[in-house]
């Protein structure tokens, strides 16, 4: 759809090169730009222990990363910049997520493209904002804007999630933003500067949880997988063969049908369980109560039960059992970079017609 789209990528990492490969899928030309004299982004040697020590990328590096042509030059020497401008005549998009200040110290800045390109449009992700020097990373940020201290148990203490989700949703809002300048200059022939911090995206993403707090005073504690609203939603439970299924009940008719279809009619006359209110507040002793009904079923037969019989409850997967789904191999994106197969699933996974 937007294949007579140019991007120049001059960002790193996650977020940035997210959105880029966004753009890619979609049939755009996008030319990142990488650092020579670090050779490259700084994510090709972000590996595992499982992974071989002489490839030049990463898998991290390839799960924002395909489909793009690179280009390996020092914006410090004034002849690889004069590249860039080159590209950036030419261009519809630079994205970038330079420190505050290291923009205008390599010429790349939103500013000076615009004297070479008018009608430009420059996506910046910033960490805490255009005005704060400080460095920002998805750690960091989990912790500061609350993520952290509602993810977790009391056992354990403040856990991050195990993906840079606040990385991820910046990404989403700088596409948003850059589609949307997309469509403006589509009427006026303008430039356009679309910024994006990645605190305040991880604000924007805490939804329910802050207006638990904005209206109501309740700062949310570590409750592990529980929904603070909602019960039984996030409890885990194991089957018969030891694996595991979270519920996610929504409503007392279906909290009511779940019961039958475990065989747990008794349960049903039970004052405690008899509203969403009442399982909230008593929520460990309906868990101890529905625990041994798991016990008497294999996973897989439970879990058609539930699904033939709508009934909200997932089975939880490792990242092998995903990916024997067909559904889930239908979103992976296959590529040679530099002679290394590479996989990653797809930023862009919407359906138009």
């Amino acid at each position: 759809m937007l294949k007579d789209l140019t991007v120049i990528e001059l960002s790193s990492v996650l977020a940035g090169p997210d959105v880029g490969m966004f753009f890619a899928e979609l049939g755009a030309r996008v030319i990142k730009i990488e650092n020579k004299t670090t050779n490259g982004d700084v994510t090709r040697t972000w590996k595992s222990s499982l992974e071989n020590n002489n490839s030049t990328i990463s898998a991290y590096y390839a799960s924002v990363n395909w489909n793009k042509k690179s280009l390996f030059l020092d914006l410090n020497n004034k002849q690889d910049r004069t590249k860039v401008y080159e590209l950036v005549k030419d261009a519809d998009i630079v994205i970038s997520n330079y420190k505050k200040g290291d923009d205008l110290k390599l010429k790349v800045d939103y500013k000076t493209l615009k004297k070479i390109n008018p009608t430009i449009i420059y996506g910046i992700i910033t960490g805490f904002g255009s005005s704060d020097k400080r460095v920002a990373f998805d750690v960091v940020l989990q912790a500061e804007s609350g993520f952290m201290s509602m993810n977790g148990t009391p056992e354990s203490g403040p856990i991050k999630l195990p993906v840079a989700i606040i990385d991820v949703i910046a990404a989403h809002q700088l596409k948003e933003g850059i589609l949307l300048a997309l469509l403006k200059r589509s009427n006026e022939n303008k430039s356009y500067l679309v910024e994006v911090s990645l605190y305040d995206a991880a604000i924007s993403a805490l939804k329910n949880q802050a207006c638990n707090w904005l209206m109501n005073n309740n700062i949310p504690l570590l409750s592990g997988s529980l929904h603070p609203n909602i019960a039984p939603y996030g409890e885990i439970f194991t089957t018969k063969d030891n694996k595991q299924i979270v519920l996610a009940i929504g409503s007392d008719t279906q909290f009511n049908h779940f019961l039958e279809i475990i065989g747990a009619l008794e349960m049903l006359k039970n004052k405690l369980y008899s509203t969403n209110p009442l399982r909230v507040k008593n929520r460990t002793q309906l868990f101890s109560d529905l625990a041994p009904y798991f016990k008497k079923f294999n996973r897989t037969k439970l879990m058609k039960l539930f699904i033939n019989n709508n009934v909200p409850a997932g089975a939880i997967k490792n990242l092998k059992e995903v990916f024997d789904d067909k559904s889930a191999q239908n979103l992976i994106n296959e590529e040679i970079i530099e002679g290394n197969l590479s996989k990653r699933v797809k930023t862009a996974i919407f359906k138009i017609s």
